[in-house]
């Protein structure tokens, strides 16, 4: 699907020369893409992404519903945007979920400072898994996010990450999908991927 960027006003350099940068890029297919469709700035480059499949959405409602049950005081987020400047130079990426205490989201703003965040999470697909893995892993643990989870459907695996140390994890744990894993304080309950 073609996307058609809305008219930029122009920019001129020292010499006079008329320049676009990646963020007007970047905000001009944002402001284009269709519903449903996700469009974000990762190191650099700007990854136009899909709606996802039902399979996707059917995880992320399960993790969602089973954050319900255990942490009821907390919000789950889907959809919501993050500012995470290791991701990319304006670091704005919209994580599958991003669990967090209820309204630290309720301003207008259409990315938001990740300092409230307890918890993001990824669910991979073919167009996302290299920047799930990569770019974002290493975005959100500079950003100082507690906890990340990765749902990574193609290699068939869990990943905890806690304890946010410059641009990584310092520990991480991992189960196959159809296993429980820990989430840690202040979670501190067993995702059962077998409802995945």
């Amino acid at each position: 699907m073609a996307l058609m960027a809305p008219e930029l006003a122009p920019h001129t350099d020292t010499d006079g020369n008329t320049v676009s940068s990646v963020e007007d890029a970047f905000e001009a297919l944002s402001a284009a893409a269709p519903e449903g469709w996700r469009v974000e700035l990762i190191e650099g480059k700007i990854h136009v992404v899909p709606p996802a499949n039902g399979e996707h959405e059917e995880i992320v409602s399960e993790v969602t519903g089973q954050m319900r049950d255990h942490r009821k005081d907390l919000g789950r987020y889907t959809g919501i945007g993050l500012l995470v400047p290791g991701a990319s130079p304006t670091g704005k990426v919209i994580p599958d979920l991003v669990i967090a205490p209820k309204g630290s989201f309720s301003d207008a703003l259409e990315y938001h400072d990740p300092g409230p965040a307890l918890l993001v999470g990824e669910v991979t697909s073919d167009s996302t898994a290299a920047n799930d893995r990569g770019p974002k892993l290493r975005g959100y643990a500079q950003a100082g996010i507690p906890c990340y989870l990765l749902i990574d459907r193609e290699r068939g695996h869990v990943v905890v990450h806690t304890e946010p140390s410059g641009q990584r994890y310092a520990r991480r744990s991992e189960a196959e999908i159809g296993k429980t894993i820990t989430l840690p304080y202040p979670f501190e309950f067993e995702l059962d991927t077998g409802e995945f």
